[in-house]
């Protein structure tokens, strides 16, 4: 590093040339001398300077000192830059989703969630645009689980956070029984989709179009002359559209997850100050507390869209404990009475549609 050099202005030129004298005595640094007017200018360094503040009162000599280089065009650029790199920092930092948390009180699920996640390439950090829609994550999170009703998603800022929600528990106790061979048959009409056998063979394929009480999978399976009767189970996955007519009060209680208070703050983004070992880290440091309370809210026009649809897509996803997704949704009617709202939604659904028949000789 080069050593700091200053640049001093001695005012009264009479009494400077003795002053000068002095400082040679003390084997100060002196170059660039000139003498302008009534005032000497020379530039010298921190030691010189040391020199100068002990001896200028003895002599009587006013001394101006200012630092070689802060006005120049070099040290101005420098300046201008580095400030405009602490401005962009920040603006970089925003466009990138920088934290995701599952919050869910169950650890499995939130382990789950997280694998999902990771093997879709939903990761922090990763640039805002690229991540998918909602509705995607929500339909990748909640295959295989039927354990969930719905998926909350909260962005605030950088951050992501998943909220999966359980669907009611069933308290009716199922008895252990030992079921008779059956054949998979359609329990509504629809669009299959995918198959996931455990037992039988595939009496139908994927894209073909069925009817209620059609034959999906056939417990029976044939061998050259052998016929074994082996039952049929596992599901069936088909597309189909359920129209929904719903009645709902005007007004209507909610129980939400908690309102977020966020306040963020700035830490240096980069770990560490040898470059072997400088790591980089979240610059945007974020504090959330939350409380939970219920709601009120009186449904009127306009609200269709906002909170009715998402009301009867949580019932509708609620009643059932297999995996259903809800594809497409079409209001046709919505109407107001003074204390009601009652109306007509159509759902695209794909969910599990055999259902077991039993095998008889017939068969």
């Amino acid at each position: 590093m080069s050593p700091k050099r200053f640049e001093v202005q001695v005012k009264d030129v009479r009494n400077g040339s003795v002053f000068l004298s002095r400082l040679q005595r003390e084997h100060v640094k002196i170059s660039s001398l000139y003498v302008s007017g009534s005032a000497m200018f020379f530039e010298t360094d921190t030691k010189g300077i040391k020199v100068i503040r002990r001896y200028r009162r003895k002599y009587r000599v006013k001394v101006q000192i200012r630092r070689r280089g802060m006005d120049t065009v070099q040290h101005r650029l420098f300046a201008s830059l580095l400030f405009l790199i602490v401005c962009f920092i920040p603006l970089v930092a925003s466009l990138f989703l920088w934290n995701i948390t599952v919050e869910s009180d169950i650890p499995e699920i939130a382990q789950r969630m997280e694998t999902k996640m990771q093997k879709a390439q939903i990761t922090a950090p990763s640039l805002l645009s690229k991540l998918p829609e909602e509705d995607e994550i929500r339909r990748l999170l909640m295959q295989d689980e039927p354990s969930l009703s719905w998926i909350r998603f909260s962005k605030t800022g950088t951050s992501l956070t998943v909220s999966p929600m359980l669907a009611p528990l069933s308290t009716e106790v199922e008895e252990e029984v030992k079921e008779k061979p059956s054949h998979l048959v359609a329990k509504t009409g629809g669009v299959i989709t995918r198959f996931a056998l455990t037992r039988g063979e595939r009496a139908s394929i994927i894209h073909q179009t069925v009817k209620k009480g059609d034959m999906l999978a056939t417990g029976i399976l044939e061998q050259g002359e052998k016929t074994t009767v082996v039952g049929a189970d596992g599901e069936v996955f088909a597309d189909y559209w359920l129209e929904c007519h719903f009645e709902l009060p005007r007004t209507i209680s909610y129980s939400i997850q908690g309102e977020e208070n966020l306040h963020i703050s700035w830490q240096k983004p980069w770990i560490g100050n040898q470059m072997k070992n400088i790591g980089f880290r979240n610059p945007i440091i974020m504090d959330r507390t939350k409380e939970n309370h219920i709601q009120e809210v009186f449904l009127k026009k306009g609200m269709e869209e906002t909170i009715i649809l998402p009301l009867i897509k949580y019932d509708l996803l609620s009643k059932k404990t297999n995996e259903r997704i809800i594809k497409e949704e079409n209001i046709l009617h919505v109407s107001f009475t003074n204390d009601k709202v009652s109306g007509t939604i159509l759902f695209l659904l794909n969910e599990n549609i055999a259902e077991k028949r039993p095998i008889t000789q017939g068969d």
